[in-house]
């Protein structure tokens, strides 16, 4: 069986992506950060290259979650 990630949020910075994952993961909602960062904050700011994802079956109630915060 194949798992499919959705993206439940975009980042500019590694600490803002890894607080939102760790915020879901507290709720039972496996999340994982994916990306790189750039080494310019500049560049990351505007591309917002750090992406929250989680399984599609949890997208959802992740989305509500994250919408309360």
């Amino acid at each position: 069986m194949k798992e499919e990630f959705k993206t439940v949020a975009k980042f500019p910075d590694s600490i803002s992506a890894e607080i939102c994952a760790g915020m879901l993961r507290s709720n039972g909602i496996p999340a994982e950060v994916f990306g790189v960062a750039s080494a310019y904050p500049s560049i990351n700011v505007a591309i917002n290259a750090l992406e929250v994802k989680v399984n599609a079956d949890d997208y959802d109630d992740a989305m509500k979650l994250i919408q309360e915060q």
